[in-house]
């Protein structure tokens, strides 16, 4: 079995179990770019000076916007 079996094995119902912070980043700047990304959440990591490295930083320390970037990344999922 492949590890990303076990993963849904584990937590059928959490369809973000297993999705690096990364990765959910670099899909949305790449689906919406920096700015737009603002427009949609609007806190100064994005908008300032935005990079990865800074905004996974807020991220990991902020839990509500966590929470959003997880939402607009799910959004984006079930457009797919």
């Amino acid at each position: 079995m492949d590890k990303e079996n076990v993963h849904q094995k584990e937590q059928p119902n959490n369809p973000m179990h297993g999705v690096k912070l990364t990765t959910i980043l670099e899909s949305l700047v790449d689906q919406y770019g920096w700015e737009g990304l603002a427009m949609k959440i609007n806190v100064n990591c994005f908008k300032k000076d935005p990079s990865i490295k800074s905004s996974l930083k807020f991220l990991r320390k902020t839990q509500w916007a966590r929470d959003k970037v997880e939402q607009l990344y799910l959004d984006l999922e079930k457009k797919k």
